[in-house]
């Protein structure tokens, strides 16, 4: 996972595991992170993708998942 870059952060691990699977319905290979202090509740859980996939999920994670 080396030179591997965060495309995606956030508390709510529900929302990780969504971009996650969009990311990877389109040949992707994503990989969440959790770096939650249980116990403080403090913390994101982070979205990586290899170098040559930053820009294309980036592009993915604006365009194409909401969370409202």
């Amino acid at each position: 996972m080396r030179d591997w870059q965060s495309v995606f952060k956030d508390g709510r691990e529900y929302r990780a595991l969504i971009v996650k699977e969009v990311l990877e319905d389109l040949g992707m290979q994503p990989v969440i992170v959790n770096k939650k202090v249980s116990a403080y509740g403090f913390g994101n859980f982070e979205i990586f993708v290899a170098p040559d996939q930053v820009i294309r999920a980036l592009k993915v994670i604006k365009e194409e998942i909401k969370f409202e």
